[in-house]
């Protein structure tokens, strides 16, 4: 099939750089750009700013100095987004990537499938009673100070949370969400935008929660008229097995359940620790 639909890949990169240009490369497609947003309080890494200076990707000037498990990384995301649609609205789907991840197909091939696909976008999400959603009532539902830095800070946090009744989603909300990286539909993420911008009540209230890249952008979609249009895949494998805040590392040792997972995407590699995953996977034919 021929490929009839343009992608915008974001990667939001912080330090492990070390498959990045790889990554890149297999993204390569002439109908796709590749963006990076490149945390701001990292220094310009010489493999970001020969990828920029080739023309290979495209790096988000609006930098964000992201901090884990707070709402800047949700900021990132947003700011990047608008960066990417003020390059071109001739996008129909922006795909977003961590610097960990790593394409498990050639590009043309997931090219083929969005443009099955038109007008869908690829989230994963739990809702209302599953362990997920249970398990982060205390992320949302308390207050959390995690984008600010202060001496004291945790202390006036439990003051807070102790004085204050428990929280509720602004607008009558159903949360939902699990995995932050998704391939959206360019129609969804200009809603997500307008929303943004329009429910500044909305924003503050997920800014004082914690991990908010993990369900801010499923919740807005689902409880729109887009929900429809919401497919609960992110055509991404990841392996949780081992029960920590952030998956497994994927080595060699993992390259048959990778292949027969039928995605797109993996995450995590690192290279410094199993480069020879990466060839496997590019073995694949």
């Amino acid at each position: 099939m021929e490929s009839t639909v343009k992608v915008a890949h974001l990667i939001l990169a912080h330090r492990n750089l070390g498959h990045l240009e790889r990554t890149v490369a297999k993204l390569s497609h002439r109908d796709a750009t590749v963006f990076i947003h490149l945390d701001a309080k990292a220094p310009l890494d010489s493999i970001v700013t020969k990828l920029a200076g080739s023309g290979q990707a495209i790096l988000i000037k609006n930098r964000v100095n992201v901090k884990w498990g707070a709402f800047s990384m949700v900021m990132a995301t947003l700011r990047a987004f608008e960066e990417i649609l003020s390059h071109s609205q001739d996008y129909d789907f922006i795909n977003l990537l961590s610097e960990s991840d790593y394409p498990l197909a050639d590009a043309q091939t997931f090219h083929d499938f969005l443009a099955s696909h038109k007008g869908y976008s690829f989230v994963e999400y739990e809702q209302d009673g599953s362990p997920w959603i249970e398990n982060a009532q205390t992320k949302v539902y308390r207050y959390h100070l995690v984008d600010y830095r202060f001496p004291g800070k945790y202390y006036l946090q439990d003051v807070i949370n102790f004085l204050t009744p428990r929280r509720k989603m602004p607008l009558g909300l159903e949360l939902v969400g699990r995995s932050q990286w998704f391939t959206m539909s360019s129609k969804h993420v200009k809603h997500v935008l307008e929303f943004t911008a329009q429910h500044p009540r909305v924003v503050r209230f997920f800014r004082h929660t914690w991990g908010p890249d993990e369900y801010y952008f499923q919740t807005i979609l689902f409880n729109s008229i887009h929900r429809g249009h919401l497919v609960n895949d992110n055509l991404r494998y990841i392996d949780w097995s081992e029960g920590k805040h952030s998956p497994k590392t994927l080595t060699a040792a993992d390259h048959h359940r990778v292949i027969q997972s039928g995605k797109f995407f993996a995450r995590k590699f690192d290279v410094s620790v199993d480069s020879a995953i990466l060839d496997k996977l590019d073995n694949i034919r």
